[in-house]
């Protein structure tokens, strides 16, 4: 089975199937969900350098880059879109890192020890391209401007990589040239749509501030363009890259900073875009970036632990409110993290393809993740109403509505997001969870008088597009208080009179115990008595030595204050001489 979860929204209980000789465990959704399944293969190797897909021929390519030692031999894992491994090529005592597809499908690019092979996409016939210099790190390869750029680290031990001496290679025009750009550690490619490719720099000792840049790869050239580094004058900020990506349209460039997050850049000048993506769940590293082929979708890949995602698919507009869909990673049929450079979409946004690896990293499997093809509308009705009538400052009230949705039922409760606006302002109020037939309460505590508007949204998810917003709007008072008053109804007039009471007040808890005031009429005429203080249980005792005989009323005061009524109470008395 595949224990792979969706948190929130799409959590689905999955059902699975062990595809006979393949080595696939396939995990289905319910019918009613299928549009969001996803199939795990374990994979073949036991270290990861490169995914590559071909959208001709339906396929996805998985390196093993195995180096270390200079006789190692890697491996291309071969699957279809379905998940199903087709083959497994070796590459004899030459490991192999960088993997590239041509524009045309037919050949699959392949970085190994000491040169770069053409590879047949449905016979796997083999072929030299170039012999390139020796590589003991791991390549990247790109294929831009229809030439083939690949990076040469110069080092011949492995614990030289991070901080190795990286050459930018091409085979332009069918010769092996060298670029000419090089500078430190494990130099990472990304090609994007018009003519351009993206070269960016890990963190390393040798660059405390990496660079990214923009080429223009257009008629065998390699121009330039944009540029950037990150640190500010202090050297804060640097980028600690991951993983690069460009849109579709290749407007926008994101990155994956394992410091910062998901950045979204402008692609013309590298400048930070006006509206960002939300930063990724707290306790997640973004580790690996990739655009969807049809413009609609960002997937975020990251390292998270227990019930933190590690995997968000979402809308590639920034400003599009729509809740992601959400993968936690955990455990030995899953792997526990997205790798660094490991996803990459099918050309028409129907499929990502996503690596995972334990915690220890020697295990991988591959994720093929479908977001739903149709989203389905959501609205409210009925409006909203709120309990109890009167809404008073510190006292619970409970605002409900009700949720409609078209399409499947959801595999997880929806869920509503709530604030209240108050003369002091707008305050979330957090989510509430929408019940299966539709209703929601919303609970608050409001601590301040006048109008309150209560503001109730769904920001929709892959399935589900957001509804409009609801609000309803609530006179909030001050809570009331009580004094209740327990007297004889005939005292002496030489043994005094005892009276005791009990003071309560709702809403918010009082700042000081109340002081109330005590007035005492008779026939004599009116007197105010000493205050009493309210004991912590709200009694308090009354003693008087009544000044004459016949009826005395004693009346008890509380004046009130910013967030709670006035009370008063009276008890009268029968004195006798």
């Amino acid at each position: 089975m595949n224990t792979a979860h969706r948190s929130r929204r799409l959590a689905a209980t999955l059902s699975a199937a062990l595809l006979a000789g393949t080595g696939l465990t396939v995990a289905a959704a319910p019918a009613a969900h299928a549009a969001a399944s996803d199939a795990v293969a374990k994979l073949p190797i036991s270290s990861y350098s490169a995914l590559a897909v071909d959208n001709v021929h339906q396929r996805v390519f998985v390196a093993d880059s195995n180096v270390g030692y200079y006789l190692n031999s890697g491996t291309i894992a071969v699957y279809t879109f379905g998940g199903e491994r087709l083959t497994t090529l070796t590459t004899n005592q030459a490991h192999v890192s960088g993997l590239a597809v041509s524009a045309d499908g037919n050949t699959l690019y392949a970085g190994l020890r000491e040169r770069i092979e053409a590879i047949d996409t449905t016979t796997y016939q083999r072929t030299t391209v170039a012999s390139v210099s020796t590589d003991t790190c791991g390549r990247e390869i790109a294929q831009s401007g229809g030439q083939l750029y690949f990076t040469s680290p110069n080092t011949t031990s492995t614990s030289q990589c991070a901080t190795a001496e990286t050459h930018l290679d091409g085979i332009v025009n069918g010769v092996h040239t060298r670029t000419g750009w090089n500078d430190y550690g494990d130099l990472q490619l990304e090609a994007g749509a018009g003519d351009r490719m993206l070269m960016g720099q890990p963190l390393n000792a040798k660059a405390a501030d990496p660079f990214l840049a923009v080429y223009d790869t257009s008629d065998g050239a390699l121009v330039r363009g944009a540029a950037r580094r990150f640190a500010d004058g202090q050297g804060n900020g640097a980028l600690n890259l991951k993983d690069l990506a460009f849109s579709a349209d290749g407007g926008k460039v994101a990155l994956a900073d394992a410091t910062a997050g998901t950045r979204l850049l402008n692609a013309g000048d590298l400048s930070d875009a006006a509206t960002g993506y939300r930063a990724l769940p707290e306790g997640a590293t973004a580790s690996a970036v990739a655009f969807s082929g049809d413009g609609k979708y960002i997937a975020r890949g990251a390292s998270a632990t227990g019930a933190v995602p590690d995997l968000l698919v979402q809308p590639a507009d920034p400003g599009d409110s729509t809740t992601p869909l959400e993968f936690v990673f955990e455990g030995s049929l899953d792997g526990d993290r997205v790798v660094p450079r490991g996803m990459e979409w099918s050309a028409d946004g129907s499929r990502l393809f996503a690596v995972t690896t334990n915690a220890a990293g020697g295990q991988y499997w591959l994720h093929i993740i479908k977001p739903p093809a149709v989203q389905y509308d959501a609205r409210f009705t009925g409006g909203l109403t709120h309990s109890p009538g009167q809404a008073v400052a510190g006292e619970p009230l409970a605002v409900r509505g009700r949720l409609e949705h078209d399409g499947p039922a959801p595999a997880e409760p929806l869920k509503v997001k709530a604030t209240r606006t108050d003369a002091s302002g707008t305050h979330d109020l957090g989510t509430a969870t929408v019940k299966a037939d539709g209703t929601f309460t919303v609970l608050d505590e409001p601590d301040r008088l006048g109008e309150a508007t209560y503001t109730v949204s769904y920001l929709g998810d892959l399935t589900h597009r957001p509804a409009t917003d609801i609000t309803h709007t609530v006179t909030v008072g001050k809570a009331p208080t009580a004094i209740a008053l327990t007297a004889p109804d005939e005292a002496n007039l030489s043994d005094g009179i005892e009276i005791t009471g009990t003071f309560t007040a709702q809403g918010k808890a009082l700042a000081d115990r109340a002081v109330l005031k005590v007035v005492r009429e008779d026939r004599l005429g009116t007197g105010t008595l000493s205050s009493v203080t309210v004991a912590a249980d709200g009694t308090f005792t009354i003693n008087d030595i009544p000044r004459t005989h016949r009826d005395v009323t004693y009346t008890v005061t509380w004046p009130g204050d910013a967030l709670h009524e006035g009370s008063t109470a009276s008890a009268e008395v029968y004195v006798r001489r």
